[in-house]
């Protein structure tokens, strides 16, 4: 914190000096009145610089941390026990008050069940093992700030098809037995409330590691343990060769989804027969998941993995947020009888499908030109591209250039949906997420509490990448927003 309010004072300083050198040039009141506001500014810049470090370093992580976990049961117990509905659940807390209602409400899940821990060990033992033992193709992530280059075995397909695999047969057996996995789902609350614990505890071991036994050199300490456990300490932990990130986003958390998406639905079967909503809310969500899989290793380029390290916000949230709120609308769906009907079932598939084609289309239009330098068709013309070059060894953390001197290039797409705006790909994926919501019907707002979740995080994220690139490309960027002066929506936003 020294060093930032340290050249904060600096700056402030030579604004003090202009402000004696412009006055001067004036007479002796201008001189007097340049340096008071330089003082001034220099006091304010580093209140500003503070006030925004206390918020974003203290404040924030402290609301997070404690929040996040009791709306992860609150979201289970409003599925379970209120209907799906928020007003049940809001005239529950007038009723008791707020204290004494989520003291209840905890006191109705059990943490460290024997079934969800050996359920989550379990299974978390079964994805380190296809995690190191596929095979795949060797994949190469992004330059770090430091100069190290992540490297993956790009097996997540895979992993992915042998995980569903592994469900169905164990579907089968169970089911000969009288058994069924929908048992995750009658205890769901258990689950969450262990992963909980489980995913805390795996934070705070990578935040010794970090510490004491980086990975990389990509780690270190801000001086805050509060926020070093909410941000994590390294970049990209490893730990006996398997990668901390890939485990946590991929393995678990994206897996999981799929894992009870099918649950859920399996669960609607067992209590009403084939309804056709919940059948095609989760058609929908798988084939965005295999997209997702399929594509594995262009999200280890993406935003959230070069820059946000391994902590609470980025493991925590894969491990427990995702299995909550991203499978909500499932969640939501096992005890629900909505019936479509076959038109409107068909119109929602084929809308929904052709969303994430789009979506696909958009991310391989970017793949191609930098796969062959530019040299490629795009809708059946040669792509208009900017060269842009950069400093290896921005790092957003710091907010500040490293100085390693090796300069790169870099493509940056003008042609296609790249051409329409700056991150148009986010539309179709927010457009499939409403199509697979619709089947929960207008009742209750709960099933579309994915589809608004990613509203706010696509459209925060679209601000994340313009001051992430505007950083890194300078100028060039500057000239891409130029030509592409839309975010998300052609024409709006």
């Amino acid at each position: 914190m020294q060093q930032r309010v340290t050249r904060s004072k600096t700056r402030a300083a030579k604004e003090a000096t202009n402000g004696t050198s412009n006055g001067a040039a004036n007479d002796t009141n201008g001189t007097t009145n340049g340096v008071a506001n330089g003082v001034h500014k220099a006091g304010k810049h580093v209140e500003e610089g503070l006030l925004a470090r206390l918020f974003n370093r203290t404040i924030m992580p402290i609301f997070l941390i404690t929040i996040c976990p009791n709306v992860v049961i609150l979201l289970w117990y409003t599925a379970a026990h209120c209907q799906g509905s928020f007003m049940v659940l809001g005239d529950y807390f007038t009723r008791v008050g707020v204290i004494a209602g989520m003291t209840k409400i905890w006191s109705q899940v059990q943490i460290g069940s024997p079934l969800a821990v050996y359920t989550i060990l379990g299974y978390s033992a079964f994805q380190i093992l296809l995690q190191v033992s596929l095979p795949g193709p060797t994949a190469y992530g992004p330059i770090t700030p430091k100069g190290n280059v992540p490297k993956y075995t790009d097996n997540g397909f895979r992993c992915y098809l042998v995980t569903c695999a592994a469900l169905w047969i164990m579907t089968y057996f169970l089911k000969q037995r009288g058994l069924s996995p929908t048992v995750v789902y009658d205890h769901f609350g258990d689950f969450l409330a262990t992963v909980t614990v489980i995913a805390f505890v795996l934070c705070w071991l990578l935040y010794f590691k970090g510490i004491f036994m980086p990975s990389t050199t990509d780690c270190g300490s801000s001086g805050n343990p509060l926020f070093d456990f909410y941000w994590g300490t390294e970049l990209y932990p490893r730990v006996l060769g398997v990668d901390i990130k890939v485990f946590t986003n991929c393995r678990f958390g994206m897996t999981v989804w799929p894992i009870l998406c099918q649950i859920f639905a399996l669960k609607n079967y067992e209590l009403y027969g084939f309804i056709d909503s919940a059948w095609v809310c989760c058609f929908l969500q798988m084939i965005y998941f295999t997209k997702f899989f399929w594509w594995e290793a262009g999200y280890m380029k993406t935003i959230d993995i070069m820059l946000d390290r391994a902590g609470f916000y980025i493991c925590w949230g894969c491990m427990t947020w995702v299995p909550s709120l991203y499978a909500s609308v499932s969640l939501y769906m096992a005890e629900h009888r909505i019936v479509l009907g076959p038109v409107i079932s068909i119109a929602l598939m084929v809308l929904g499908s052709f969303s994430i084609m789009v979506n696909y289309w958009a991310d391989k239009q970017k793949q191609d030109v930098r796969a062959t330098n530019g040299e490629c068709l795009i809708w059946g013309k040669k792509p208009d591209i900017i060269r842009a070059k950069y400093t290896i060894g921005y790092d957003d953390l710091h907010r500040d250039p490293k100085e390693s001197g090796e300069t790169k290039e870099s493509i940056l797409l003008v042609s296609g949906y790249w051409g329409w705006a700056r991150h148009f790909h986010y539309i179709p994926e927010l457009i499939l997420s409403l199509f697979w919501s619709l089947p929960g019907g207008f009742t209750n707002i709960m099933p579309y509490l994915y589809f608004l979740w990613l509203c706010i995080l696509l459209t925060h994220r679209t601000f994340r990448d313009d001051e992430k690139c505007g950083k890194k490309y300078g100028k060039y960027w500057a000239e891409y927003r130029k030509r592409v002066p839309y975010k998300m929506i052609p024409g709006i936003f």
